[in-house]
């Protein structure tokens, strides 16, 4: 038995329409909508309450998803200091292969993303950078050559 693939990665958001705006900017697509809440997520998240929108988000290929919840119980909370610092324990970035990449910074720009530093580049093999997006998330974009 071995993984046969990523499934999905789960971003907890404060703002779910922003942060979906900025990965539809980015190019996903929105898959699936929903509010969970319920006894089998009591069971498996702990303390019993649970109640989150989400909305599921694929890339188009439909091979990369990205879930986003935001959470009304329990109560959100935020992690200083933030944004966090590169060495701290937990998920740091999401990285996607993209096309065009200067055209995604541009649309990126418009829904709050910030280039971090420069575009980095490979000696014609590879483009690349990081995107500081809404609520500090970080991600990073790669274009091959």
């Amino acid at each position: 038995m071995t993984v046969k693939k990523l499934d999905h990665v789960v971003v907890v958001v404060e703002d779910l329409a922003t942060m979906t705006g900025f990965f539809k900017a980015l190019g996903l697509k929105i898959v699936g909508e929903a509010t969970v809440d319920g006894a089998w997520l009591d069971a498996v998240y702990g303390p019993g309450g649970i109640d989150a929108d989400i909305v599921m988000m694929a890339t188009p290929d439909g091979l990369g998803r990205v879930e986003l919840a935001q959470y009304r119980q329990p109560q959100p909370m935020t992690v200083q200091p933030r944004p966090a610092p590169p060495s701290a324990v937990g998920l740091r970035r999401i990285t996607f292969e993209v096309t065009g990449l200067n055209e995604v910074l541009t649309r990126l720009g418009e829904v709050g993303g910030n280039l971090i530093g420069d575009v980095a580049e490979d000696v014609g093999r590879l483009r690349l950078c990081y995107v500081r997006g809404p609520e500090g998330i970080i991600i990073t974009l790669t274009e091959r050559l």
